[in-house]
C-alpha cells in the first residue's frame, strides 16, 4: 500500500506496507535508493524477500545524491534499524536471522563488487539513535568529503558525537554488476574524484590492473580519465560538486559517442547464468575458522580489526550492545555476534582466551602488543576523555538512557576484569599488560601456529598476519585507525574541557 510521494520536484520518495513482523522478529524498514539503474526492479524484489521490512520507503532519481540523503534523513521511521539499500545491489542471501540478533548502531555491509572484489558499500543496517543523531547533524558547507560521500560524511560526524564505531559484516550481494553503460561511467568517474589520497589511489590502481578486457571496463576507464582531464587536482569543492550534478549528461555523451547500446531489464535467469558460468567469484562467502584479537586496549586493536576485514574475516570490534554485556556476566564465550561473525577485537575477548580456544576449536589467535610506555601514555590520554561514569543524555538526544547505562557498564565491567581499575593507574596498567601477554605467550607455547604476536605500532602489518591465516599478501597498505580514533578523543576532549573551563589536552597518535 502505497503511504504517499513526497516531491516531485526532483524524484519522488513512496512510503509503502511491507509485511508484519514475526513474533520475535526485530520490526526492520528498508530504505530503497533508485536513479532507474538496470538492476532497479529485481534489487527491490530481492532486497524485500531477504530483508521482510514492516515498511518500506523507495527514493527515485532524487540528485544529486547529497539531496538524496538530506530527504532520506526526514523520513519517520518505527522500527529498531533499516536497511538502507542501493538499487545496484543484489542481495542473494537472507539477512532476517543476522537482523533480528543484531544490536550493533551501524553496520557496513561487504559485498562482491563488479570492479574492486571484496569492498563494504551500498547495504547498510543503521540503528535509528544512529539515523537521528544525522538528521539531527547540520548540512556541511564547503566540505569535499560531504561532496564526494554525503551519506559517509554525515554519518562519520554523527558517530563521533555519539562516541561509536561501525562495524561490518559479509553478505552474499552482488554491486555493480549487470549495469548500464551510463551508471558505469557515472560512477567510475566518480571513483576517480573519490580516490585523490594515497590509500584510495592505491586501491583504485590495484583493481584497475585487475580488470582485463571487456566493454564494461572500457567504459570504465573512459569514465575514470574523463574525471581526470575535466577536474584539476587542486579543484575546489564547488566545482567537484558541479561536475558531479553534470555527471548524468557526461554519461549519455560518452557512452553514445563509444556507439554502444544499453542493455535492456535484468532478470534473475540471467543472474544464475552468470552465477553458474562463475561459481568461485560470485558464489556465497564460505565458512572461515574464528579468529580473535586478543591484544589490550590500544595496542592496535582497531587496525588489526579492519585488516582482518580486508583478508575476509568479518570480526567485531569492542561490542556496547545488550547481548554482548549479558554473555560477559555469565561468563558465557558464546557471544550472540560469533553466531554470524568470523571473531572479535580488543578487550571485550582478552580475559577469555582460553574458554574460547575451547569453544571454537580450529581458531585462530592474534596478540597485538606495543612499546611499554607509548602504551602506557596512549592508555593515560584514552581514558582521560572515558569516564567510568558519565551522566546519561537527556531522553530523546542522540541516544536512549537505556542505550547508555549499556555502554557504561560494559566499560566497567571490562576495565575492572582486565585492569582491576576503573580509572588510569600506571603501575596496575603495567602488570595487568605484562601478566597478560606472558599467559598468552605460555597457553600457546605448544602451539605457534594458531599464536600470532603482531606490532602493529611497529610496523608489522599485511606481511606477517596473512601468511598465518593462509591467505595471500594484499596489494594495499596496512589500515592504520588509531589517528582517526586519536582525532575524535581529541574532539570530544576539547569539547568537554570547554564546557568545564579547562585547557585541552593533546592526544598523543598511537593506536
Amino acid at each position: 500500500m502505497s503511504v504517499g510521494p513526497e516531491g516531485a520536484e526532483n524524484g519522488t520518495i513512496e512510503s509503502f506496507e511491507g509485511v508484519p513482523t514475526k513474533p520475535g522478529a526485530r520490526p526492520i524498514e528498508l530504505v530503497f535508493r533508485t536513479i532507474d539503474e538496470r538492476t532497479s526492479e529485481l534489487a527491490l524484489e530481492l532486497a524485500l524477500k531477504h530483508i521482510q521490512p514492516v515498511r518500506y520507503h523507495v527514493i527515485r532519481n532524487v540528485r544529486p545524491f547529497s539531496q538524496a540523503v538530506q530527504r532520506m534523513l526526514r523520513l519517520p521511521h518505527d522500527c529498531s534499524h533499516v536497511v538502507h539499500c542501493d538499487a545496484d545491489c543484489l542481495i542473494l542471501e537472507d539477512m532476517r536471522p543476522f537482523l533480528d540478533q543484531n544490536e550493533l548502531p551501524y553496520v557496513d555491509c561487504y559485498v562482491n563488487d563488479r570492479f574492486r572484489g571484496r569492498i563494504h558499500c551500498g547495504v547498510h543496517i543503521t540503528s535509528l539513535e544512529v539515523i537521528h543523531a544525522m538528521r539531527d547533524t547540520p548540512e556541511p558547507v564547503d566540505d569535499m568529503r560531504y561532496v564526494l560521500r554525503p551519506e559517509s560524511r554525515m554519518r562519520n560526524l554523527a558517530m563521533t558525537r555519539l562516541g561509536l564505531e561501525k562495524q561490518l559484516a559479509t553478505f552474499h550481494i552482488l554491486h555493480d554488476h549487470f549495469q548500464r553503460y551510463t551508471d558505469i561511467f557515472h560512477k567510475y568517474a566518480l571513483r576517480e574524484l573519490r580516490s585523490r589520497d594515497d590509500t584510495h589511489a592505491k586501491r583504485l590502481g590495484s583493481a584497475m590492473k585487475k580488470w582485463g578486457q571487456s566493454v564494461d571496463v572500457d567504459v570504465a576507464r573512459r569514465a575514470v580519465q574523463h574525471a581526470i582531464d575535466h577536474v584539476p587536482l587542486d579543484a575546489p569543492p564547488s566545482v567537484v560538486d558541479a561536475y558531479i550534478r553534470a555527471l548524468p549528461e557526461h554519461a549519455e555523451e560518452e557512452v553514445r559517442a563509444m556507439g554502444l547500446v544499453q542493455s535492456g531489464e535484468l532478470t534473475m535467469d540471467e543472474v544464475k547464468t552468470a552465477m553458474a558460468n562463475d561459481p568461485v567469484g560470485l558464489g556465497a562467502p564460505t565458512k572461515k575458522p574464528k579468529v580473535f584479537g586478543l591484544g589490550l586496549s590500544r595496542t592496535g586493536t582497531r587496525s588489526l580489526t579492519a585488516a582482518l576485514h580486508l583478508l575476509g574475516w568479518d570480526t567485531v570490534h569492542y561490542p556496547v550492545d545488550r547481548a554482548a554485556l549479558e554473555a560477559m556476566m555469565r561468563g558465557d564465550v558464546k557471544f550472540p555476534h560469533l553466531e554470524r561473525y568470523d571473531g572479535m577485537t580488543d578487550i571485550t575477548v582478552s580475559p577469555y582466551f582460553e574458554d574460547l580456544d575451547k569453544a571454537y576449536p580450529g581458531s585462530k589467535f592474534v596478540l597485538t602488543v606495543r612499546e611499554e610506555e607509548g602504551w602506557l601514555k596512549s592508555c593515560e590520554n584514552h581514558w582521560a576523555s572515558r569516564p567510568a561514569f558519565q551522566e546519561a543524555p537527556k531522553p530523546g538526544k542522540d541516544t536512549s538512557p537505556e542505550d547508555h547505562l549499556t555502554h557504561m557498564e560494559i566499560r566497567r565491567f571490562l576495565r575492572a576484569a582486565v585492569y582491576a581499575s576503573y580509572d588510569y593507574q600506571p603501575d596496575r596498567f603495567r602488570r595487568a599488560y605484562k601478566r597478560h601477554v606472558e599467559d598468552v605467550k605460555a597457553y600457546f607455547a605448544d602451539r605457534p601456529e594458531d599464536l600470532l604476536i603482531l606490532a602493529v605500532t611497529q610496523g608489522e602489518g599485511f606481511e606477517k598476519l596473512a601468511p598465518f591465516l593462509g591467505v595471500p599478501v594484499p596489494n594495499q597498505p596496512f589500515p592504520h585507525k588509531g589517528k582517526r580514533l586519536t582525532e575524535r578523543l581529541a574532539a570530544q576532549a576539547k569539547a568537554a574541557n570547554e564546557a568545564a573551563g579547562n585547557p585541552t589536552k593533546r592526544l598523543d597518535e598511537g593506536e
